[in-house]
């Protein structure tokens, strides 16, 4: 099922890239928080790193992501979250 890995990271204002520490990543992944049935395909593996579904489109996981750790006051308002899926 999670045959897809995930890098997850923040970009600070001067673009230093830091990995989202795998409390936020599992805090986010918990369904009764996100209440988007599509995200019960992922799994928080590390310190910037999950596992998902090929049915988790990676555009809408990066949006709600930022969006979460944003309203948890995880990140700020200018500094992005950016997921790209690792190769194989």
């Amino acid at each position: 099922m999670f045959v897809r890995r995930i890098r997850v990271e923040r970009v600070d204002v001067e673009g230093a890239r830091h990995a989202c520490p795998i409390a936020w990543i599992d805090n986010f992944a918990m369904r009764n928080f996100t209440n988007d049935a599509v995200f019960d395909d992922t799994l928080p593996v590390a310190d910037g790193l999950m596992e998902a579904g090929n049915r988790v489109p990676l555009d809408r996981l990066q949006s709600a992501m930022e969006d979460w750790f944003r309203r948890k006051g995880y990140v700020k308002a200018d500094e992005p979250v950016e997921i790209c899926e690792l190769a194989s």
